[in-house]
């Protein structure tokens, strides 16, 4: 069972408030209180904690991603596009979703650090 993932981020901040309005994750009570630190709930054992100090300019590959699914990529985009964040499929064409063979949407963008995250429907698709 997964435990946790810990991201390194430049900007504690910006980056919190991303993973709060565009991926909808609550806090966690974060037990260091050295301001350091953000912790999130994934769900009953998992948590995302995001650490402060990286540098701002690491270069990101898209095939080191984290990938989270949702009932509906479409309504997904809609908040992507509210709140201005660029997506696209896996070749990196804008404003539109990779369609695997097996039926799952997938969409990529990249948080504040340039982390890769994949947002996709599976385990919702219709069978």
């Amino acid at each position: 069972m997964l435990n946790h993932m810990a991201m390194y981020v430049h900007d504690l901040k910006k980056s919190t408030q991303f993973y709060e309005t565009i991926l909808r994750f609550k806090k966690a009570d974060e037990p260091f209180k050295d301001g350091k630190h953000t912790w999130f709930d994934l769900s009953s054992t998992s948590r995302l904690h995001l650490i402060e100090g990286a540098p701002n300019d690491i270069p990101r590959d898209k095939n080191d991603h984290l990938c989270f699914s949702v009932p509906s990529v479409e309504d997904f985009i809609t908040r992507l596009e509210k709140n201005n964040v660029f997506y696209s499929n896996w070749k990196g064409e804008p404003k539109t979703f990779t369609l695997r063979v097996d039926g799952v949407k997938q969409i990529y963008f990249q948080d504040p650090d340039g982390h890769w995250i994949e947002i996709n429907d599976d385990g919702f698709k219709k069978k």
